[in-house]
């Protein structure tokens, strides 16, 4: 099978990036590389080079699709290729089933919902449709489009489940679906908290923004092109741009500014205030999963 690049991979779409050199990131530590070294080899069935030598270390993610961090917990939750991970401590631990989840959002009452399709051996139906769990990930019901839908956006606000299938939808029960937007071009990411009613979309033509879970759409001016973004708290976002600059948003994505700090281009992120006011930010890269925090003046990586 020829090897497909991470991004290629990661995203169920075409879509235009542009070509960068990645800049060296520390990941996880020693006994944790092992774990993470390959990511984006496993998820798409790729082979190394046979003139490489030895084959890599077998890595239990495939690759991450969503990263959500409890606010009460600060738990980091990662969705992958290969189920959902609870990546907190050092050596990450699996949850549940082997689930393909390719979309992912946590409720503010704890409720984890997703899509995506199940794992061999699995007895669920594929597509999945829009899952959810009540008891942290360890078991999913269907709840609704089973067999039809698979969403690879996916995010929750304090109302309703907005996700992206090919078109976008919202629901309040998670049962009777509507059609939202309308949004040309198709997003690459949705974000939204679950305390508020705000929707962000990532889109190669700039930040799309909803103060109604969904139902309708501007553009705000003089904001930039984000590859994907993260709520931290109701009102701060975390983005990234495809050339690797961070921004921040104060305003719950309405103004963005620049806080001069320079990345790799992650293909997801999770973000969090921190019980001391600073921003945790976590980040799938195509080297594996890394830390950064940001204490309002200075952008600093950490080894998770």
């Amino acid at each position: 099978m020829q090897a497909c690049s991470f991004y290629r991979c990661y995203l169920w779409r075409s879509m235009p990036f542009p070509t960068r050199i990645f800049r060296q990131s520390r990941i996880w530590p020693a006994t944790a590389i092992a774990l993470l070294a390959t990511l984006g080899l496993a998820a798409c069935g790729a082979t190394p080079d046979s003139n490489a030598g030895e084959q890599p270390p077998a890595n239990p993610f495939g690759h991450i699709h969503a990263i959500s961090i409890e606010e009460t917990t600060q738990r980091v939750l990662l969705a992958t290729h290969n189920g959902l991970f609870d990546a907190t401590e050092t050596v990450p631990r699996k949850i549940g089933p082997t689930i393909d989840l390719m979309g992912f959002a946590a409720s503010s009452n704890g409720t984890f919902y997703a899509s995506g399709h199940p794992g061999p051996g699995i007895d669920l139906p594929n597509p999945l449709g829009l899952m959810k769990s009540t008891d942290g990930g360890e078991s999913w019901i269907p709840v609704s489009l089973q067999g039809s839908s698979d969403f690879h956006a996916m995010t929750v606000t304090s109302d309703q489940i907005v996700g992206f299938d090919g078109i976008l939808r919202s629901t309040v029960d998670g049962k009777e679906w509507s059609d939202a937007g309308p949004m040309s071009p198709s997003p690459y990411a949705l974000v939204g908290s679950p305390d508020n009613t705000v929707v962000l979309a990532t889109t190669e033509d700039g930040v799309w923004r909803s103060v109604d879970s969904g139902d309708t759409w501007e553009t705000p001016d003089g904001g930039p092109r984000l590859l994907t973004a993260a709520f931290a708290d109701p009102m701060t976002v975390v983005g990234v741009t495809p050339e690797g600059s961070v921004y921040l948003s104060d305003d719950a994505g309405l103004s963005w500014a620049s806080i001069k700090a320079e990345v790799g281009q992650p293909s997801t992120m999770g973000a969090t205030r921190t019980a001391d006011g600073n921003i945790s930010v976590w980040m799938a890269m195509e080297g594996g999963l890394v830390k950064y925090t940001y204490d309002g003046t200075t952008f600093t990586e950490e080894t998770p």
